[in-house]
C-alpha cells in the first residue's frame, strides 16, 4: 500500500496524487513489477473519490509509468526505455517534430557513441559488436533483419559506456528502423536493397571503432548515415521535395501511433 508522503490539499487533487505516486515509483518505494493496490483501496488511502483515483491513473499510464488492463490492477511500469520512449514521442508529436530531423539525431547519437566506443569499448566488446553486424546477412524477411539492425546499434550504444546515450540510441534507431520498413515497402518494395547494400558501412563502422581513433569512427558514422537517407531517396518514388518531407513525417507520426500505445508498451525492434 502506498503511503501517501504529503497532505493532500484541495484543488487538482488529482494532479496531487499523480505526483505523489509518481514520485515512489521513480525513487523505488513503489518497484517496478508490483501491483498497485485497488482502486477502493487507494481512494480510501488519499481520502478522495474512486473517480479522482481513476484520473490519476489515467495520467500515470500516459506517461508509462504503469500498465492497466481490464479485470486486473495497474502494475507499476518503471522501466527507463519506457519512460524514454514516452517521453520522446510526446515531444515529436507536440513539437511537430519533422522525419528528416529524427533521422538527423539519430545520426549524431550515433556518431557519439562511435566516438566513445572508440576510447572506451574492450577488445571483446568490438568483437561483439562486429559478430552482430555479421548476423544481419543471414536474416531473412523484413522481421528478422530489423531485429538483427537493432541488435547491432543497440550494441554501439551499450559500447559507448554511456547508458543515457545507449537508450536515447536504442529507441531513436527503433524509430528510424521502423521508418525505414515503412518508407521502402517492407518485403514488397525496397527495404531490401536499403538494408542489404548498407552492410559494408556496417562493416566499416566496426572497423572504424578498433582503429581507437574517435573522431575518424565518428566520421565514418556519419558518412553511413548519409547513406541511408540517400538509399531511402532511391527507392521512394515521390521525388518532389515538400511532398516528400511531408510523406516522411506523416510515415513517422504513423510508427509512433502503431508502436508507442497509452500503456507505454515499446515493442522491440519492429522495423532501418
Amino acid at each position: 500500500m502506498p503511503n501517501p508522503s504529503a497532505k493532500i490539499f484541495r484543488g487538482r487533487v488529482a494532479d496531487q496524487i499523480v505526483e505523489d505516486l509518481r514520485e515512489q515509483i521513480l525513487s523505488g518505494a513503489l518497484p517496478n513489477g508490483s501491483r498497485l493496490p485497488s482502486e477502493r483501496d487507494l481512494a480510501a488511502s488519499y481520502d478522495v473519490s474512486a473517480p479522482t483515483i481513476r484520473e490519476a491513473v489515467r495520467v500515470l499510464t500516459a506517461m508509462g509509468l504503469i500498465t492497466t488492463r481490464n479485470g486486473s490492477r495497474a502494475t507499476v511500469n518503471a522501466q527507463g526505455d519506457t519512460m524514454l520512449a514516452m517521453s520522446i514521442a510526446s515531444v515529436v508529436q507536440v513539437e511537430k517534430v519533422g522525419a528528416r530531423e529524427v533521422l538527423g539525431l539519430l545520426g549524431a547519437l550515433h556518431a557519439y557513441a562511435a566516438e566513445l566506443a572508440a576510447e572506451h569499448a574492450t577488445d571483446a566488446e568490438i568483437v561483439r559488436l562486429r559478430e552482430s553486424a555479421e548476423a544481419i546477412p543471414g536474416a531473412e524477411g523484413v522481421e528478422a533483419t530489423s531485429v538483427a539492425l537493432h541488435a547491432f546499434f543497440a550494441t554501439l550504444g551499450e559500447i559507448s559506456h554511456n547508458p543515457l546515450l545507449a537508450a536515447l540510441c536504442r529507441f531513436v534507431n527503433e524509430m528510424q528502423i521502423g521508418l525505414s520498413v515503412k518508407l521502402s515497402g517492407g518485403e514488397e518494395g525496397g527495404w531490401g536493397q536499403v538494408a542489404g547494400a548498407l552492410q559494408p558501412g556496417r562493416m566499416r563502422i566496426v572497423t572504424a571503432i578498433g582503429t581507437r581513433d574517435p573522431a575518424h569512427a565518428a566520421d565514418v558514422v556519419r558518412a553511413y548515415h548519409h547513406q541511408v537517407v540517400e538509399r531511402l531517396r532511391e527507392v521512394r518514388p515521390n521525388r518532389d521535395t515538400d511532398a516528400d518531407d511531408h510523406r516522411l513525417t506523416e510515415a513517422l507520426g504513423a510508427w509512433l501511433r502503431s508502436n508507442v500505445g497509452l500503456g507505454g508498451q515499446v515493442p522491440g525492434a519492429a522495423g532501418g
